[in-house]
């Protein structure tokens, strides 16, 4: 069995390759080629070409490459002759088989799939001409679902009756029964699976109609408000996301999508002109889904309420960030609406919701932090616990000593404690909040450096970044008097606590020191500490990089002047790349 020769052909030459890879990438016009990023891997330059003349791409990251067959394989992880169906059902043109029919596998599929799309457009014809649904255009209308929404979306209505779609259908009981439209009763007759509700079709990613989700109307006294399809053969709830095949193309476009809880949810973004939302189909989010996410954008927003799903929820948002290189962010939607509400309400809200989301984390630590009383060190202590609980599910330590700051300057205690917490990924946190002990002077490269910052700024600032220093206090306390430059009442009013006591401790030091020495000392000990961490690099030119870094290093501490000027610089370039390299990590 296989597809004839001359219809692949022609199906190859009526499809526009840049137009199908428009459909999953943003593509930009470069000379004789369309480029933009591979949908194939995580990258941030796009290195993926498309030329419409040779009908082919290439990705020069990953090396993917191909036709427009190849690449529908790929993206939607479909058999040769499937990619072929696919392009060939949108670009309208009948197929010829080499044998009498296809294989029964997928004329079972392809029947089923034929099927679906009849009981939708039964259901829509009900909802838009029987007189029996006015009570549903009614509900719609004051839901705003109405009218075009109501076409566009392909809504309908299941009559309040026993057996109307399977009489009107005209297919056999187990094609009703395999697609989980009606099913045997008692009396062994078949009896519909959706009645006296408004049924909202979902659609592949790829458009091909695969199951229904149906609502009933105020008023009723069915306990269950939602009814959604069980799983069939064209149908995996984890698999399958509500509205992803209107909402693809804008997803890829914007490099984002949004994750409702519910489908008005997804039309009311629609409306309210976002539209690129999705939502699951009566189960959580899954490892599938974000997969299946991931061939179109790398930003998630979550549209609904993302502490109500708990730790378990929120260790996996983190793990699919890693495995899958996405990002997750919540849209903060005014507290009691939902978007449905707010299309009708303030679109404009919705918008800004979306545009301007918070790191996943960042909700929960800020959710957290405003959910008690700060007025007594008890409370104060008590919700630095909570919140650090929170932060310390992040399983990227520098993320959780980043968060650990905001949370100290908040609450009012030492941020050095606070980073020791995260270091540690501690999961419950006991925090001690009897006063510290007091210091004395931190007579170390690191606060001598400051001394010289604080007291003498030219003679050290062009030596300074903020890398050299390791200590929480004494980074912070350096980025306050750098961005004051040097003015020291403009550092203390910008700096959190633990940085504004060491900035004030510096301005009195009464110490003997050289700029020069200091500096160098300081550099010195921050290359160690990188090159005790890059025990395990493999990759050749950093291997080559730090054995350069070494040998600076050595002539930093030889004792000549203008070879230890010269590696001193030398090192502040190796030392700054490296945190280049860090952050670009964690992002």
């Amino acid at each position: 069995m296989g597809i004839v020769d001359d219809d692949i052909e022609r199906v190859r030459s009526t499809v526009s390759i840049v137009d199908t890879v428009q459909e999953y990438v943003t593509l930009r016009r470069v000379g004789r080629n369309w480029v933009g990023l591979c949908p194939f891997h995580a990258e941030k330059t796009g290195s993926f070409n498309v030329r419409e003349e040779t009908g082919r791409y290439k990705c020069f990251g990953c090396q993917a490459a191909g036709d427009v067959f190849t690449f529908i394989q790929e993206i939607e992880h479909l058999d040769f002759p499937g990619a072929v169906e696919h392009l060939a059902g949108k670009a309208g043109i009948q197929l010829r088989y080499t044998t009498t029919g296809q294989s029964k596998e997928r004329a079972r599929r392809k029947k089923l799939v034929e099927t679906m799309d009849d009981a939708v457009s039964w259901y829509h014809e009900r909802l838009l001409k029987d007189p029996a649904a006015r009570p549903a255009r009614d509900y719609l209308r004051r839901r705003g679902l109405a009218g075009d929404v109501a076409r566009q979306f392909k809504l309908g209505w299941a009559p309040d009756d026993w057996d109307a779609l399977s009489r009107d259908l005209g297919v056999s009981a187990d094609m009703l029964q395999d697609l989980g439209l009606a099913f045997r009763n008692r009396r062994q007759k078949m009896q519909d699976s959706f009645r006296a509700r408004v049924m909202f079709p979902i659609f592949s990613d790829s458009g091909e109609a695969v199951a229904f989700g149906g609502r009933i109307l105020p008023g009723s006294d069915d306990p269950a408000k939602y009814k959604n399809s069980s799983e069939t053969t064209i149908y995996t709830k984890s698999k399958t996301l509500y509205g992803l095949n209107w909402a693809k193309a804008d997803i890829a476009k914007h490099d984002q999508v949004v994750v409702c809880e519910g489908y008005t949810d997804v039309i009311g973004f629609h409306r309210a002109g976002v539209p690129r939302a999705v939502a699951t189909c009566g189960t959580a989010l899954t490892e599938e889904h974000v997969r299946l996410l991931k061939r179109y954008a790398s930003k998630v927003v979550l549209a609904f309420d993302a502490d109500a799903a708990g730790q378990g929820a929120a260790e996996r948002f983190y793990e699919w960030e890693q495995s899958h290189q996405v990002e997750v962010f919540v849209a903060r939607l005014p507290a009691g609406k939902d978007p449905g509400d707010l299309a009708d309400q303030n679109p404009g809200a919705l918008q800004q919701a979306v545009e301007e989301p918070e790191p996943f984390l960042g909700f929960r630590v800020q959710r957290t932090l405003g959910a008690r009383s700060l007025d007594s060190p008890e409370q104060r202590a008590r919700v630095a616990e909570e919140t650090m609980a929170v932060v310390n599910e992040h399983p990227n330590a520098n993320v959780r000593k980043l968060y650990a700051g905001e949370v100290a300057n908040r609450v009012g205690l030492p941020v050095a404690d606070l980073v020791k917490l995260a270091e540690r990924g501690v999961r419950r946190p006991a925090i001690n909040v009897a006063p510290k002990a007091a210091r004395g002077p931190m007579e170390n490269a690191e606060f001598a450096a400051l001394v010289l910052l604080v007291q003498e700024w030219d003679s050290i600032a062009p030596w300074l970044v903020e890398a050299l220093f390791d200590d929480d206090a004494h980074r912070m306390a350096f980025v306050a008097i750098a961005e004051a430059e040097g003015d020291l009442g403009v550092a203390l009013d910008g700096a959190p606590p633990d940085a504004r006591e060491v900035i004030e401790r510096a301005a009195v030091a009464d110490l003997e020191l050289d700029a020069d020495v200091e500096a160098r000392q300081l550099i010195a000990a921050a290359a160690r500490r990188e090159l005790q961490q890059r025990t395990a690099v493999v990759d050749e030119s950093s291997i080559a990089e730090d054995r350069d870094a070494r040998l600076d290093l050595h002539r930093l501490t030889g004792g000549d002047a203008n070879d230890a000027f010269a590696a001193a610089e030398s090192l502040l370039g190796w030392l700054h790349r490296r945190t280049e390299e860090r952050t670009d990590g964690v992002d």
